[in-house]
């Protein structure tokens, strides 16, 4: 006796590709098919250059206004879990990948990635040359960019490209921030119980970054963008915090005012302070230091960077598009003196000599110590690398020194 199994029909409605239109703001378009929903959005064209964390960098609040290129060919594989992102939603503006897994292929995984762009409203496009478009904006810079599975004339969404918002002069934390404040607990473990208290200033934050803080017997309470040094303050019981912290996020940190005034109010009253990414921007200009846009930014998770105070190169994960301008004529390894005490590069990339990390040190005849720190990377670097998972033990000792813990 032989049998046979009858395999359904595909849904010729769901198998037909859905066509997709990608047209950057110098003119250059890209067709393609579908990927996630249906629609129009309008963003910053940028690429990123890792090869695994999608789920990450897609709910990464500093991405927010973003349509990201995927340099990695093949995006989707492991799909979507209910464990890995880092914050309520997909903050990106758009998505572009050249080949998405048709099937996903996890233990973890609880929906496919197409599936989680559609349900959470995001257009993006698949089936693009990426390397040329990556390349393209290699040569030209970020620019502008539309996708739409509506539209079939590039020209006509060339002139809405032209007319949507430039990430230059966007003040973007308030769109991204908490509503309210949150408290992260200290976690037990090898550091004991709660050693300290830290206020941590959401201007975008990864939920790994109060994490790697809890982790290190730190509670950290979480105030939204919009916080006052009286907020900061009353943190600790009302005793204040034992330390300051400035997460990442979106935006132009020239468009920012409010938090770096309350920044430099709690420089003047010596709480130590830790900030990465847009918080290291923000305490550049804080120290009177100026920013600017790179040509096409840090994004993905190899880039090399050397911390200077060690001489120890590593591979760290990025996403921004602005950095911290060093004064002209004034050499890395020289310090500059602003208000709060002597300002220094800590760390710099190895593939442009960006500043991407900066150390607020007391004067020399107060000992020089340590007052103050940033960097421009992410530490917590939930889908890797680790290899800057110090920096959090660098702020507890920071804490510890003026704590005379």
């Amino acid at each position: 006796m032989t049998s046979s199994v009858t395999t359904p029909l595909a849904d010729p409605a769901r198998s037909r590709p859905r066509p997709a239109l990608l047209v950057l703001e110098d003119g250059r378009a890209f067709r393609g098919e579908a990927f996630g929903a249906e629609g129009e959005t309008f963003g910053e064209a940028v690429f990123n250059t890792g090869m695994t964390g999608y789920q990450e960098t897609l709910t990464d609040p500093s991405y927010h206004r973003q349509v990201v290129v995927m340099t990695a060919p093949h995006i989707g594989n492991t799909g979507v879990n209910d464990e890995d992102a880092e914050s309520r939603r997909i903050w990106v503006a758009g998505y572009v990948v050249r080949d998405p897994a048709r099937v996903p292929s996890n233990w973890r995984s609880r929906r496919p990635l197409d599936e989680e762009l559609r349900e959470q409203g995001v257009v993006g496009i698949s089936g693009v040359d990426t390397r040329a478009l990556t390349r393209h904006l290699r040569e030209r810079g970020a620019m502008r960019v539309g996708i739409s599975t509506v539209e079939t004339d590039p020209e006509a969404l060339l002139d809405r490209v032209r007319g949507s918002a430039q990430m230059v002069g966007l003040e973007l934390a308030d769109e991204v921030t908490t509503s309210e404040a949150y408290v992260v607990p200290a976690r037990p473990g090898e550091w004991g119980e709660k050693r300290f208290t830290v206020a941590a200033l959401d201007l975008g934050i990864k939920s790994m970054t109060p994490a790697r803080m809890a982790e290190r017997g730190i509670e950290v309470h979480v105030l939204p963008a919009t916080a006052t040094l009286d907020d900061v303050l009353a943190v600790g019981d009302g005793a204040g915090p034992d330390g300051l912290f400035y997460s990442n996020g979106p935006g132009d940190p020239a468009a920012t005012t409010h938090q770096i005034e309350l920044l430099q109010a709690a420089l003047e009253r010596g709480v130590p302070y830790f900030g990465i990414c847009f918080g290291n921007q923000l305490f550049g200009r804080a120290l009177g230091l100026g920013t600017y846009k790179l040509t096409y930014g840090h994004r993905g998770i190899n880039q090399p960077v050397m911390d200077r105070t060690t001489g120890k190169v590593e591979v760290t994960a990025h996403n921004h598009g602005f950095a911290v301008a060093w004064p002209e004529g004034v050499p890395l390894d020289h310090p500059v003196q602003t208000p709060y005490g002597s300002a220094v590069v800590s760390h710099v990339c190895l593939n442009d000599d960006v500043v991407e990390g900066l150390e607020l040190r007391a004067p020399d005849s107060e000992g020089g110590g340590l007052l103050s720190f940033s960097v421009q990377y992410h530490p917590e670097a939930a889908a890797g690398p680790h290899d800057a998972a110090y920096l959090f033990d660098r702020f507890v000792t920071l804490m510890a020194d003026r704590k005379g813990a």
